[in-house]
């Protein structure tokens, strides 16, 4: 099942049937994904082929890391050496074998190597619902890259780099997939911003841990200079290509601080700077909002929950972002 319009082409403005049958549960632009859930370590090597640790990256050696990173000293590279020799393993398997690194430190060595994210916090609440870097070789990683590959082939462009991430309920899993999402694009190299616009509900100062009360209801507000917008997104340490600029105080008038007109031009601003902008967004019951956002971004990734949201509240949020002239790229339908 295709996630986008296989021709690529721009759907056109829909009338009340079409409208009806791009809210369908059976359009072809609808893709699947399943709850998230981590994987164990066993489970991420397996088939994977992940401890091929004698490979060069930018000039670092498997055993050169795990030194970096405390996890062996200089005076188990040998030892090491020697095992792997001895019985034809690679480096990574044979420190394993030797007991001297778990499995984890090889796949964290390997991250750093071939420049993906890979992270797993058991203390972290929030690390289960990050399935870029807790489980990067999961199915369910394989999907959002997925939509990650049609989206640059059928979205991206140097003129569109704005998308906001709509659903119709505040529980359909809207953040979790934009988080997902720009984390996904980050990997690929693209200096990826993601913006939490849900002024109701933010989430993603909780998912990615940032605490400054600085961000974008601050803007909204003329708090902050245009001058210093460079200032407020948080670097993700973790994913060297992706910042979030969270949502800040929740300020008591979210509808009039999106429709100022201050939004378009802080996005405007960010694209200087960013090759892909994802907005997390509220959920279709605050229509003023999302309308605002919506019509800023001209694009929008419909975002369903299997078994809890209304067709007819789909359908009314399809209409919605028509009203604005605000392209739907496709959908995603959670399976909880």
């Amino acid at each position: 099942m295709d996630f986008l319009n296989s021709s690529g082409e721009p759907e056109r403005k829909a009338g009340t049937d079409d409208t009806a049958r791009r809210a369908s549960a059976s359009d072809e632009n609808i893709i699947y994904i399943d709850n998230p859930s981590l994987e164990t370590v066993n489970e991420q090597l397996k088939g994977k082929e992940l401890l091929q640790g004698d490979t060069q990256w930018a000039d670092r050696y498997m055993g050169e890391i795990l030194v970096a990173n405390n996890k062996l000293d200089r005076s188990d590279i040998d030892k090491v050496v020697d095992h792997q020799r001895e019985k034809g393993l690679y480096f990574g398997e044979a420190a394993v074998d030797l007991k001297l690194v778990s499995p984890d430190d090889i796949l964290q060595a390997l991250s750093t190597q071939f420049g993906y994210t890979y992270g797993q916090d058991d203390n972290d609440p929030s690390s289960i619902e990050k399935v870029m870097a807790s489980s990067p070789f999961s199915e369910l990683a394989e999907e959002f890259r997925s939509i990650r590959g049609q989206l640059i082939s059928n979205w991206l462009s140097p003129g569109q780099k704005t998308l906001a991430v709509v659903s119709p309920g505040s529980r359909d899993g809207r953040s979790y997939v934009a988080a997902n999402l720009a984390m996904a694009f980050s990997q690929t190299g693209r200096a990826t911003m993601l913006i939490d616009a849900d002024l109701r509900s933010p989430r993603q100062h909780e998912i990615f841990n940032v605490k400054s009360r600085m961000g974008l209801s601050m803007l909204l507000a003329g708090r902050v200079r245009m001058e210093e917008l460079d200032m407020l997104p948080e670097n993700v340490s973790t994913f060297q290509n992706l910042s979030v600029l969270g949502c800040g105080a929740v300020p008591p008038n979210p509808s009039e601080l999106l429709g100022n007109g201050r939004f378009p031009a802080i996005l405007r601003e960010l694209k200087k700077f960013f090759d892909v902008i994802i907005i997390d967004s509220p959920a279709s019951t605050y229509k003023a909002d999302v309308m605002s956002i919506a019509s800023a971004t001209g694009s929008a990734l419909l975002v369903t929950r299997s078994g809890y949201a209304r067709m007819d509240e789909t359908k009314s949020l399809v209409a919605t972002l028509n009203q604005v002239e605000t392209n739907v790229v496709g959908a995603v339908l959670n399976q909880y």
